[in-house]
């Protein structure tokens, strides 16, 4: 099938990219949001700025010299990445609904030793794709070690991409090339991850990263990263998309509000009686617990303490095989901002519950 690419897209990408590699932000969708609103902001103050602006009288002489000087600006702001940086596109995209949903396929493991897997679990725990993933032990089976001597290229600019790496150990530059001139536009220090970017769009790899020194890495093959992380990752989407248009507390947010919440929610599982949020000061009635509430599907809980800025005012224990979606502070208080004034009003209700059985609030004061 051919596939037209519209006029300005490859300029449009090219920038982001340069800019990804070069910031490399840990969420991709906010610096998207971000990038794009600058640029529009920008494009609607050069309208304006055409549009209140009204020719004079000048002479050739001075028109000349405006292009110039124009030219020479422009030159300099075109120093690192010329508008002829080479950027491929391709027609399609890995499409994770395309795939058939089949546990049945063989896993990929790979041996290691205890001292290996804890190197490993050590290496990931801040990796932003496996932060809410399900299949984590599988993906960490699935893991090999790679080490890497000095100047050795781990990925090449315009190559299909193969793996998924995660960084051990080591310092490594990400090189982007142009008319066989190379330019250092970052590097990785001993920690970070490269090369999903390639696998998750199928791109060719949009830079060269080079080990500056001895190193160990952690691969994962592509076959296996669709389909323990992309695909997973589509399905989990789906369906906490699906759950949180059911909460009634999120209805008031637009639907690109709620789009971020679902990238961000994270799953745990408790058992019947585990404890899962603790009361910071004691109860009342000689430190006594006594069942206030019982949420079902759909309600919420621990937003008090996040919403007041005050101390837990009560413990919650699961009753049953318990799953709940959770959402940490700093995500909070950036995506539910709309919300805080409903979850304040429920506060009276808090306060009417202590009250009645214990014969006052102070929990809420403290």
């Amino acid at each position: 099938m051919s596939v037209e690419i519209p006029a300005g897209l490859t300029d449009l990408l090219k920038g982001y990219t340069v800019e990804v590699l070069k910031q490399r932000p840990s969420d991709l969708l906010d610096f998207a949001v971000q990038y794009f609103t600058r640029l529009k902001e920008q494009r609607s103050a050069d309208v304006a700025f055409d549009k209140d602006t009204t020719p004079t009288e000048s002479s050739e002489e001075d028109e000349e010299e405006e292009k110039e000087e124009e030219d020479e600006e422009e030159k300099e702001e075109d120093d690192d990445f010329p508008d002829d940086f080479t950027f491929k596109l391709c027609a399609e995209a890995y499409n994770p609904d395309d795939d058939d949903d089949d546990d049945s396929e063989p896993k990929v493991i790979h041996p290691k030793t205890d001292q290996q897997r804890s190197r490993l679990q050590e290496a990931c725990k801040d990796i932003l794709l496996f932060k809410t993933l399900e299949k984590f032990s599988e993906v960490l089976d699935a893991m090999f070690e790679v080490l890497v001597k000095p100047q050795e290229h781990i990925i090449d600019q315009g190559d299909d991409g193969d793996n998924f790496y995660v960084i051990e150990r080591g310092v490594y530059d990400i090189v982007v090339g142009k008319d066989g001139v190379s330019r250092c536009v970052g590097k990785y220090d001993n920690k970070g991850s490269f090369g999903e970017l390639a696998l998750m769009y199928n791109t060719p790899r949009a830079a060269t990263i080079i080990a500056t020194q001895s190193g160990a890495l952690w691969a994962l093959d592509r076959a296996t990263f669709h389909r323990l992380i992309v695909r997973n990752n589509a399905k989990k989407r789906r369906m906490y998309e699906a759950f949180i248009e059911c909460v009634p507390l999120l209805k008031s947010l637009e639907l690109s509000e709620r789009m971020k919440i679902v990238d961000v929610l994270g799953a745990k599982s408790f058992k019947n009686g585990e404890l899962i949020i603790k009361q910071t000061k004691a109860g009342q009635r000689d430190n006594a617990e006594v069942e206030v509430a019982r949420c079902s599907r759909g309600q919420y809980f621990g937003e008090l303490a996040l919403v007041t800025n005050k101390p837990r005012a009560a413990s919650v224990y699961a009753v049953g095989e318990t799953k709940c979606l959770v959402i940490d502070v700093q995500a909070f208080e950036r995506l539910l901002g709309p919300c805080k004034e409903i979850m304040k009003r429920n506060i009276a209700s808090y306060k009417e519950q202590l009250v009645a059985l214990f014969g006052s609030c102070d929990d809420l004061k403290h």
